[in-house]
């Protein structure tokens, strides 16, 4: 199982909710786990919100989304110069702080998380959650799908 979601979005508030319901209902059809849903469509709002406040350059933003039958990856590249994550992270540690915060968010929540910036690209974050499903889901029903296609024998291999 292999979903793939792309998104162009204007960099405006009103795009954050917009990428996040996508996201969701998407995680909701597959019977994603509550909480691990939860805590992805958080990850998402924390990077979208942080390129609407952030990011200098640019009047729209990306978020792709791979959902596997393990994991969700989500990356967000903006048109931005990028940022030292852990000197913004250090920047949001008292706590009367403002920034920093979505970062802890974002790294507490991911299973892996990385940050980029690439020359012609921009400011990329990437984060990555394994997912876990409800009883009786389609996801893991797809997974099994998977496996049984991987092991039937190709039809051009001879014995």
């Amino acid at each position: 199982m292999l979903f793939s979601l792309e998104l162009q979005l204007p960099r405006d508030a009103a795009s954050v909710p917009v990428a996040r319901g996508l996201l969701a209902s998407s995680l909701e059809a597959l019977g994603t786990d509550d909480t691990v849903q939860i805590d992805i469509e958080l990850m998402l709002t924390e990077a979208c919100t942080n390129v609407i406040r952030h990011a200098t350059a640019g009047d729209a933003y990306a978020v792709q989304v791979m959902i596997t039958s393990t994991h969700c990856v989500i990356r967000v590249l903006d048109a931005g110069q990028g940022f030292d994550a852990e000197a913004a992270e250090q920047q949001g540690t008292g706590p009367a702080r403002e920034h920093g915060r979505g970062l802890m968010i974002m790294k507490s929540l991911a299973d892996d998380i990385r940050f980029g910036v690439h020359p012609r690209e921009g400011a990329l974050v990437s984060m990555e959650k394994e997912l876990l499903f409800k009883a009786d889901a389609l996801g893991p029903k797809l997974a099994e799908m998977d496996s049984a296609l991987a092991s039937e024998p190709d039809p051009g291999d001879t014995p």
